[in-house]
Order: C-alpha cells, then structure tokens, then sequence
C-alpha cells in the first residue's frame, strides 16, 4: 500500500473535532434491558447530562467561537425532545447514534438494520432533516452495518481508528476517533461497588490531551475529542476542557471544523488515496 501525507485544507498541520455522545441513560438501559431497576443511583448521575451538563459543553463551545458535533440516540432524542432542536439552532451538528446505544456487534444483521431505521425515522421527527452522520455505541461496526449506512444516505462514519486522519471503508466515509481522547476511560465512575478503578487526576488527563494533540500537529492527524454530558459537563471536567481548548486555540495552523466538515474535505480531496476493506479475519483454524 502506498502511503500518503494526509493535506488538511490550506496551510493546515493538523485538525480538531470537539465530539460530544449524548448517551445519557441510554448504555444503562440497554445494559439492563430485562431486568428490574431499583435504583436511582446511576441513573440521576447520567441524567444531569441533558440536564446540566449538555448547556455547559455548548456554552463552552461559545466561548471559543467553536461548534461541536452531537452525536444522539434515538431514546435520548425521544426522551429529551428539546435536546436536537437546540443543538441545531445553536448552529451544531448532531448525527445518530444507536437508539437504546445498542452494541451492533451482539445484534443480527436484520436487527441492525430495524435500529438503524428506527434511528433515521426518529431524528427526522426531532429535527426535519434526514441524518448525515452516525457513531456506533462502543465504537464497534460490522461490515454489514458499513454497507446499510451507504444505502441510507449516511454520508460517513465516526467510530472507527484503522487511521488517525480521515479514510474511506469499503466507500464510506470515516472520520476516525481514539480511546485515549474519550474523556469516559479516564471519568466514569458508576459507584455500587461496581468500579474497579478511581478518577484520573485532570492534571494527568490534560497532560496525555496535550500529548496527544501534539503529537497530531507533528504526525498531520485528527485530534478528534469525544465527551460526554453527563461526565465533562461537570465543573471540574468543564474547568479541564478550557485549558486545553486555551491550548489549542494558540496555534493558528490548527483547522478548528465539525466532523461533518472533516468528512466532506476529505471525500472532495482524498477519497481514493486512503481506502480499505471492512474484512473480518478467519479465526476457524
């Protein structure tokens, strides 16, 4: 395979996506489907996202003049029917995201497929227009699900890493994301018991961000950050987000652009260079 430099548009070294998933209470409702809930614990945590925590990322995003791109599920969108009329008037992008933030990779291909509709049918009633994006829950696809968001008008992807620039796979779009950029391996704590871990230090976090991003400006790539209401919307995460957008904002070789931004350059300039095939390997041996 023949490498390429990734060109970024004009003098550009590298871009920056700020990403946010709206999941509220949906990973918890999926995870729990079936079962009997008799705590509120968990869920009024995650609940202060759309509450509180989404109106703090986008006040931030103002104070940087910056717009973010939402991903959210459809029984969020449902449940919260303000949530993607004002992330669009705001002047945001917002895209799909599963409906129960369903893991693709433990449903059917024609279970994929009913969700996926159901996604599509309930982000048209929240906001007239026809979704042009999506992000897996859990960042995981199948090839099949690849091949259904090309036959919908789904223009690209954002939950793949095979670069860390902008790729096609098998004809669609990818606008890569990173582990190390989640804000959730570093913050989520449910409590219960359940954790095994503890929050990471901000000043830990900022530093691997600003490594991170760094790096991104030396190498050409995608600094893609992905947060979530309900966990960087608190105060002390807020707090941790300013210094770093602070950080950025200082150079001005950096493209400051939505995801949907970065998937139309890159489909304009440099669909055919980075290409690949959404195959599975043979584990039958």
């Amino acid at each position: 395979m023949k490498r390429y430099k990734y060109q970024w548009p004009g003098d550009k070294s590298c871009a920056f996506v700020f990403s946010v998933d709206v999941d509220a209470e949906s990973p918890f409702q999926w995870d729990n489907r079936g079962k009997p809930v008799a705590g509120l614990g968990e869920l009024e945590q995650r609940r202060f996202g759309p509450r509180e925590g989404l109106y703090r990322i986008t006040d931030l995003l103002d104070e940087f003049s910056a717009k973010g791109s939402f991903f959210v599920p459809g029984v969020v969108a449902d449940r919260y029917p303000e949530i993607l009329p004002y992330l669009t008037e705001q002047g945001h992008e917002t895209g799909l995201h599963g409906y129960y933030h369903e893991r693709v990779q433990q449903l059917t291909p024609d279970e994929n497929a009913a969700v996926l509709d159901k996604s599509i049918a309930t982000y048209q009633a929240h906001t007239g227009q026809a979704p042009r994006a999506y992000r897996s829950p859990a960042w995981e696809l199948t090839p099949e699900l690849v091949a259904m968001l090309k036959t919908r008008g789904i223009v690209y992807d954002s939950s793949l890493m095979g670069y860390d620039h902008p790729y096609c796979i098998d004809g669609l779009a990818e606008v890569p994301v990173q582990w190390v950029l989640d804000d959730a391996i570093y913050f989520k704590f449910s409590g219960n018991g359940t954790d095994a871990w503890h929050y990471a230090s901000p000043d830990g976090v900022f530093n691997r961000w600003i490594e991170e991003f760094e790096g991104q400006r030396e190498f050409g790539g995608l600094f893609m950050l992905t947060c979530h209401p309900w966990i960087s919307g608190r105060a002390q995460r807020i707090r941790l987000l300013r210094r770093l957008m602070t950080h950025i904002r200082q150079y001005d070789d950096v493209w400051w652009a939505t995801a949907a931004e970065v998937a139309a350059h890159h489909i304009a300039t440099q669909a055919t260079r980075f290409e690949v095939s959404a195959d599975l390997i043979d584990t039958n041996f």
